[in-house]
């Protein structure tokens, strides 16, 4: 059966305003005669970014989002950004507990889920960010912390609001210049985890939630990523950051996708 495919970047800490325009600008026109119905495509930039960016991008495009987000409206929190700043910007989209946030800044699980809850509660689609680190791999508990990631990351999410949920399973040891990708069989098995655990929040229902592979998706394994089952899409990092490759990189994924879907009903 088709369905929609995921595909998107975070912009991290790189790119200054007029670059990030200029790549917004080319990624909407190397990829606007694909249908949207067959793709949902997002870019995270920089807060300095997503003034301009919100301007001139057609967000039935591409959706633009915050790469985080403080739990609170107003307050007290010199360098923090709210819901409601983001809200004038016409934001659909916040990206929640990056493994850089957890990691770098120390974020714990309950924040994240205030923040989680905090973004449901205005409205917007939330992407949550999980995985565990090399060190947890190797003591083998990695499906114990991804469940305790989700079980906390949207503890207290009312039925109702699961639609606004897109999941990113990036284990930390993928990510980065020296990361390890993951070997499509792995990315499918915590896949289908992640699932299992949303349908144990959500019940049946929560099959719609999106979860997307991220971590060292390049042109080599991402077409072998996307026709997994359980995958939903492609979080994809510094092979996306050239409107080019990226635009390259999604045509690859979409075909490969499309292929092995008619394979599958030329054998029924």
């Amino acid at each position: 059966m088709n369905k929609k495919l995921y595909f998107g970047t975070n912009l991290k800490m790189y790119k200054t305003i007029s670059d990030t325009l200029d790549y917004l600008s080319k990624l909407a026109n190397l990829t606007k005669d694909i249908s949207r119905d067959s793709l949902e495509l997002f870019v995270i930039p920089s807060y300095t970014s997503l003034v301009k960016a919100s301007e001139i991008v057609d967000q039935n495009l591409i959706k633009l989002g915050a790469q985080n987000m403080n739990w609170e409206d107003q307050g007290q929190f010199t360098g923090e950004i709210s819901p409601i700043m983001l809200k004038e910007l016409n934001l659909d989209l916040v990206m929640i507990g990056h493994s850089e946030r957890r990691h770098v800044f120390r974020e714990s699980d309950i924040e994240e889920n205030k923040k989680v809850l905090a973004a449901l509660s205005h409205g917007f689609t939330v992407l949550l960010c999980i995985g565990e680190t090399l060190e947890e791999k190797k003591f083998g508990v990695s499906e114990e912390v991804l469940r305790r990631q989700l079980k906390i990351g949207l503890h207290d999410i009312p039925v109702a609001r699961f639609h606004q949920l897109w999941i990113a399973y990036e284990p930390v040891w993928a990510i980065g210049v020296n990361g390890i990708p993951a070997t499509s069989e792995y990315a499918e098995s915590m896949h289908r985890l992640i699932k299992e655990c949303l349908s144990e929040l959500f019940g049946e229902e929560a099959k719609q939630i999106p979860v997307l592979y991220g971590g060292s998706v390049n042109p080599e394994n991402a077409e072998d990523l996307i026709v997994q089952p359980s995958i939903d899409g492609l979080f994809t990092g510094r092979s996306a950051w050239q409107a080019e490759d990226f635009n390259l990189l999604i045509r690859g994924s979409l075909l490969a996708y499309q292929n092995r879907i008619s394979k599958a009903d030329a054998c029924k």
